[in-house]
């Protein structure tokens, strides 16, 4: 039998008092650890705030290495990395700022622009990776 756990992310605290949404932002079963979809919440209220794409980006990148390292893991050993964007548009400017995240280390990746956006943000990333 795979053991699974749920490890605390302190920075979804506060995110997770305000939502109605069954979530759990990172679970760890056996040596797998997969991430939630990730928005750039802020982490002290739990809310969103208006940020340019490049900083949103960026904060869901660091939710992303929090949640790796709560479950052991890290981002050199993530797998597969989904990307959600509200426009297109954005392809460049996420690109530049996910490339310092993973350097030379690439994972297996989707970029997806959905229609319909749902958010009051507009990037949103999970990920798979292998506990260190």
């Amino acid at each position: 039998m795979i053991e699974m756990t749920k490890p605390v992310v302190p920075a979804f605290a506060k995110f997770a008092q305000r939502i109605a949404v069954p979530f759990s932002p990172v679970v760890r079963a056996g040596e797998w650890v997969y991430v939630s979809g990730l928005a750039p919440i802020n982490p002290e209220t739990g809310g969103y705030d208006i940020l340019p794409i490049d900083q949103q980006t960026r904060r869901v990148l660091d939710h992303l290495k929090s949640c790796l390292e709560a479950a052991g893991s890290a981002p050199d050993r993530v797998v597969k990395v989904n990307v959600y964007c509200s426009n297109p548009a954005y392809f460049a400017a996420i690109n530049a700022v996910y490339a310092e995240y993973f350097g030379e280390y690439k994972p297996a990746r989707i970029f997806i622009s959905t229609a319909g956006w749902f958010g009051p943000f507009d990037v949103e990333m999970d990920c798979v990776a292998l506990v260190r």
